[in-house]
């Protein structure tokens, strides 16, 4: 089964989107993680206002099969996060990009958007 790749969104390797909107950036994991992890059980999110750096673990998914880091695919500071996945975490795995939305970002260089995958590099991927 082909998952959901967006165009418009940019992607990592790692399989996490990011949706830029000026100087923020909107992020989650894609159609294809949430189907390689099954059934999302717990997430744990980071704090607001938190600094992040690109690379650095963003928060912890908790599925019936795994535990999996997620990884920030850009630096800035974390202005929102989705709490509602605290009561409802498998809003991840059946709406990866919208409901299922994981944190916004305030960006530190919006130059890092530019070097991750389009949807079409992603689907090659």
């Amino acid at each position: 089964m082909a998952h959901e790749v967006r165009d418009g969104l940019k992607y990592t390797k790692t399989h996490e989107w990011v949706k830029l909107e000026g100087t923020k950036a909107k992020i989650g994991i894609t159609d294809h993680a949430q189907h390689e992890l099954t059934d999302i059980v717990f997430v744990e999110l980071p704090s607001v206002g938190k600094e992040i750096k690109k690379g650095e673990e963003l928060c912890v998914v908790e599925s019936v099969k795994s535990v999996s880091e997620v990884y920030a695919p850009v630096s800035g500071t974390i202005t929102t996060v989705n709490t509602t996945l605290d009561d409802s975490p498998e809003r991840i795995n059946s709406s990866p990009y919208d409901d299922g939305w994981l944190v916004e970002i305030e960006l530190k260089d919006t130059a890092e958007v530019g070097v991750l995958l389009d949807a079409a590099a992603y689907k090659k991927l």
